[in-house]
């Protein structure tokens, strides 16, 4: 399988929107409520990811293209936690199409992401992870990724979910 790791631009916008639906509704399908998932929109999270894309609204964006089309994406830029130094770096999301699961590309945008924040000069990295997806637990842990057992209560995107948070240090 060909792949390539790269800057989006406003036509991957509405593939990352599908994107975005389909992880969240296979992955969050036990965690989330039922009728939110069922109800997210395509279209919707296409548009925001229009607006990020062409807006610049947050430093760091790759997604995922094979044979397939774009089939996920990372975002990450600086820590937005409150009180979080200049030197810490977060990965905000790592979307997958569940249809290309286990075939090492959601690892390949984890990769160049981190890869990325290393580059701009962050000392060390954050994520936050709901505990019930443990198939990203499991490849933040084989990227020596530690939970550093700092949990939270998090809206995301309409919904209020608990969160768990991963640390990995950079140098």
């Amino acid at each position: 399988m060909q792949m390539q790791v790269r800057h989006p631009d406003s036509d991957d916008a509405a593939a990352m929107g599908r994107v975005h639906v389909r992880a969240w509704q296979a992955a969050y399908r036990s965690i989330m409520p039922d009728q939110y998932l069922d109800n997210l929109s395509a279209d919707d999270r296409g548009s925001m990811w229009r607006r990020h894309i062409d807006g610049g609204g947050w430093s760091g964006l790759y997604v995922a293209v094979t044979e397939a089309g774009t089939v996920g994406f990372a975002a990450f830029g600086r820590c937005n936690d409150d009180g979080a130094s200049a030197k810490e770096g977060q990965i905000y999301a790592i979307n997958l199409d569940p249809d290309h699961w286990g075939k090492g590309i959601g690892r390949a945008l984890l990769r160049a992401a981190t890869s990325e924040l290393a580059r701009q000069g962050f000392e060390s990295l954050i994520l936050w992870v709901v505990p019930g997806n443990s198939r990203a637990i499991g490849l933040y842990e084989s990227e020596r990724w530690k939970s550093d057992d700092v949990n939270r209560d998090e809206e995301v995107l309409g919904v209020v979910v608990r969160e768990g948070r991963y640390r990995l240090p950079l140098g």
